[in-house]
């Protein structure tokens, strides 16, 4: 690959995971703010007990922590190196 399309995809790829990470924390402060709100109508809506909505979303934000590092960080960090080495 050429130094400069290296580069570029490293960029791109290091501001979608602060994007993603910016994007996550906002996700995270909503769902803090507006706990009982959602969890009165998730429990309402489809019969899900607050216990088990906490599980979905604990795993909903592992899912986001593990897309956020492996699908975009981790390619950034491996073209930073190929950049560096070119």
């Amino acid at each position: 690959m050429e130094r400069e399309k290296i580069i570029f995809l490293r960029n791109l790829f290091l501001r979608m995971f602060v994007v993603g990470i910016v994007i996550a924390l906002l996700l995270f402060g909503a769902t803090l703010v507006f706990w009982n709100v959602a969890a009165g109508w998730v429990m309402h809506l489809f019969s899900v007990d607050e216990k088990t909505l906490g599980r979905i979303v604990l795993t909903f934000f592992t899912n986001v922590r593990i897309v956020i590092l492996f699908f975009f960080l981790v390619p950034a960090i491996a073209l930073h190196w190929m950049a560096k080495k070119s």
